[in-house]
């Protein structure tokens, strides 16, 4: 690997010093390697929802959809010397509100990245969509330019909760986007929250009927929380409390079972065949380069599995890309954190995972976990035998509990 030479396209590339702390002696073969998803950060929004902790930054004066996709193609280029070689399984387009880009921007940008990595056959490409950017033969645009899956924000379709989340969309926008999608994609998801404020399990139960009634292939759905550092925080509404929304959660499984929908996931539904591959590769502790502002790299090499940051600011990334230094942070994820960060992920599966994966992608030995396996099954939150792990019902109502088990 230290031997593969480095030809940038357009003449960026990483800082000799980063590389060289991935090139050191003891490689592993390629064939050794996790799965490897790319992740791209489109970070402008119509408006911050007072709900949002991610990196999200409203529109001023327009987005600069081409220089920011100039510091992207910069960004990966720079990159290419940690990935060389590997083939991408999946590709997430997320935000933001990506869907704020044209069609046309999105086509660039898909080509850019097939010019420069080798993708799997059939690879995922999602895109994240809101109904307040919506506009009729906009998404068969993005199905034209190479998206296979389109992940609407929905939220709700009720038109009182849309104001008090703060989303820029109404139930009616909501609706048309959604069959949109429907008639442009074979493959789409609608994204729900729940315990909004002030909701009724009667007003969760008319949202899930509104959604089920598209026959979505994917569904995810996600309790609100109040998240540090937003709007929420320093002015909390006033939600469901935890017994209603354990309620919820059991209306939602109920009614998403009724329609063919399986639970595979904490927070995600699926018809067969329709299951995220993005994301799964995420809770099996795969590998993914995060490029765009603020985003995060998982990588495995040679001995060590580190993370990457990239600057937050747009017009601080964009400058930084542009120069092939767009990472900020860059570090080795302790041996002791190993475990904690795999489990936080695979615990997350209904269906569990082999025992052994966790030491192809760790690298670690089984009986680093035994104490905390012990504990986990006389607490009865998982099942396990010489192969496979499994939360239990228990375990999953408790996922939290369980998955701070495994901290160093």
């Amino acid at each position: 690997m230290a031997d593969i030479p480095i030809v940038p396209v357009s003449g960026v590339e990483a800082s000799p010093d980063l590389l060289a702390r991935y090139m050191r002696a003891g490689v592993l073969s390629l064939g050794a390697m996790p799965p490897l998803s790319l992740y791209v950060h489109l970070p402008w929004c119509l408006k911050k929802c007072p709900y949002c902790d991610f990196n999200s930054h409203e529109q001023r004066g327009g987005v600069p959809e081409t220089r920011y996709l100039d510091a992207l193609r910069a960004d990966l280029e720079a990159t290419l010397p940690f990935i060389w070689g590997r083939r991408v399984h999946s590709i997430f387009i997320g935000g933001g509100t990506p869907s704020l880009f044209s069609p046309a921007s999105i086509d660039q940008l898909i080509t850019d990245i097939r010019a420069r990595l080798p993708l799997e056959p059939g690879c995922e490409i999602t895109l994240e969509a809101n109904p307040g950017t919506f506009e009729r033969d906009r998404f068969r645009g993005y199905r034209a330019a190479g998206v296979t899956r389109l992940s609407v924000g929905v939220q709700s379709f009720n038109d009182e909760k849309l104001r008090a989340i703060g989303r820029v969309h109404d139930a009616d926008q909501a609706k048309a986007a959604v069959e949109e999608a429907r008639d442009a994609f074979d493959t789409f998801n609608i994204d729900l929250m729940y315990a909004l404020p002030g909701q009724t399990p009667d007003e969760l139960r008319a949202d899930l009927r509104q959604a089920l009634a598209y026959s979505p292939p994917h569904l995810s759905i996600y309790h609100l929380t109040i998240e540090p550092n937003t709007f929420f925080a320093k002015h909390p509404p006033q939600v469901p409390d935890d017994d209603t929304a354990f309620d919820m959660l059991d209306i939602i499984t109920e009614q998403a079972a009724a329609a063919g929908l399986e639970r595979y996931e904490v927070s995600a539904f699926a018809r067969p065949g329709h299951r995220c591959v993005h994301n799964l590769n995420y809770w099996q502790f795969g590998d993914y380069l995060g490029i765009g502002a603020g985003a995060h790299s998982k990588l495995s090499f040679p001995h060590r599995v580190v993370r990457q940051t990239r600057f937050r600011d747009p017009a601080k990334y964009m400058d930084q890309a542009l120069v092939g230094a767009a990472i900020t942070q860059d570090e080795e994820v302790p041996r002791d954190q190993l475990p904690f960060e795999f489990m936080l992920n695979a615990l997350r599966l209904k269906e569990g995972f082999e025992l052994a994966r966790f030491t192809e992608r760790t690298g670690l030995p089984l009986s680093v976990l035994r104490r905390a396996l012990a504990e986990a099954e006389q607490r009865q939150w998982i099942t396990r035998d010489l192969q496979w792990l499994q939360p239990t019902p228990q375990g999953f109502d408790f996922l939290n509990d369980l998955q701070s088990l495994f901290l160093p």
